[in-house]
């Protein structure tokens, strides 16, 4: 971990910061078939951010999600289904449809298995997001993100091994925050791993999202934003690591079979 986080740091942002930024990838390795995702959070680093482990039930699966003020802004529960938003430009909504209320990630994670049963879950509730995109991924290789132009839905599939999304919406990059450089620069790092001849280990599909974390600084509001954490799931092995802030001291790691195994609540503040 001290590599990856090494690594994030030689990379200084052009132009703004944006706090509301998000990166998000999810990998299948074309030799081994192992599946991997990363993720960054860009945002204020005063946000009380938290992981929190819910056990299995008669009725929910053993999840864990990451976030802060009871909302999860990504997570992966039992069977290895992901979720994980970024925030876009906004767009009207189909009709009939509406925002999502309360904890809609827990719940997908505690009602769902795959991809195909998180889509049919928004599209029974006629959940919508207005200025936001949602990536789902499971343990089966199927990854997709979700959008909403122009009242319809959009399905982006992932296409060669690999689905990455950032803050711009991949349907219609017309609509704003297109072109994105973090964007870019995460498929020249996948497509450096795929032109190895042996297979990468965790660290090396972590560090994809290198060239995306944004560095800690000041704002106009005085308030400091950035990468707020990264968080980096093999599916494959149920292993996870969350690094905050871009510290090599404050990196959290969990063997999530063993930690779903255990059947407890767990909260586990990242300050």
């Amino acid at each position: 971990m001290k590599t990856l986080l090494a690594i994030s740091l030689f990379f200084l942002l052009l132009g703004n910061l944006k706090t509301s930024a998000c990166s998000v990838v999810y990998y299948i390795d074309p030799q081994t078939g192992n599946i991997y995702i990363a993720n960054n959070e860009d945002f204020w680093y005063d946000t009380k951010a938290y992981i929190q482990l819910m056990p299995k039930t008669n009725h929910e699966h053993a999840r864990l999600w990451y976030g802060w003020d009871n909302f999860a802004q990504g997570g992966i529960n039992e069977h290895g289904l992901f979720f994980d938003g970024a925030v876009t430009p906004e767009q009207e909504i189909p009709e009939g449809y509406h925002s999502p209320k309360g904890n809609l990630g827990d719940r997908i994670l505690a009602s769902c298995s795959t991809v195909e049963e998180a889509l049919i879950f928004l599209e029974k509730g006629k959940i919508a997001l207005k200025n936001a995109h949602v990536m789902f991924g499971d343990a089966q290789g199927n990854a997709v993100v979700v959008e909403w132009v122009d009242k319809e839905r959009k399905l982006v599939w992932i296409n060669e091994n690999h689905l990455v999304m950032t803050n711009f919406l991949l349907s219609d990059t017309t609509r704003g925050n297109y072109p994105c450089y973090r964007y870019a620069a995460i498929e020249k790092q996948v497509d450096a791993l795929k032109s190895n001849e042996t297979p990468p280990s965790f660290l090396k599909v972590s560090n994809v999202l290198g060239p995306a974390a944004q560095i800690p600084k000041p704002e106009e509001n005085g308030k400091i934003g950035g990468t707020l954490y990264s968080s980096f799931i093999d599916v494959t092995n149920m292993e996870f690591i969350l690094a905050y802030k871009l510290d090599n001291s404050r990196v959290t790691k969990i063997d999530m079979r063993k930690a779903f195994g255990k059947g407890k609540k767990r909260k586990i503040k990242l300050e």
